[in-house]
């Protein structure tokens, strides 16, 4: 089955604004509530299980003289499932 994109938003956010969201979407998974992505009119909710994958990728792209960086975290469950292995521990320093 092909990718299907069901919700995505881009803005620029100051580093604060983008700690407060990411804080606000730990306490969401923390509680094990639903977490609800909104924008505008559009929105989803999803509900992930107690144990998923979880990705962090660092990216360079673009021209060699002005390359651009993203960090990129993803969670990922086979819908229907309740759980999921990793490659270890994550830290952040």
């Amino acid at each position: 089955m092909p990718e299907e994109v069901l919700f995505k938003t881009e803005s620029t956010q100051s580093r604060s604004e983008i700690a407060d969201y990411l804080r606000r979407v730990a306490d969401s998974l923390e509680s094990g509530g639903e977490l609800r992505l909104q924008t505008g009119s559009e929105s989803v909710t999803v509900d992930p299980p107690e144990g998923a994958t979880f990705e962090v990728k660092v990216e360079r792209e673009g021209p060699a003289d002005r390359p651009e960086k993203s960090v990129e975290f993803e969670i990922e469950w086979q819908e229907g499932d309740a759980g999921g292995e990793g490659d270890g521990e994550l830290r952040i320093d």
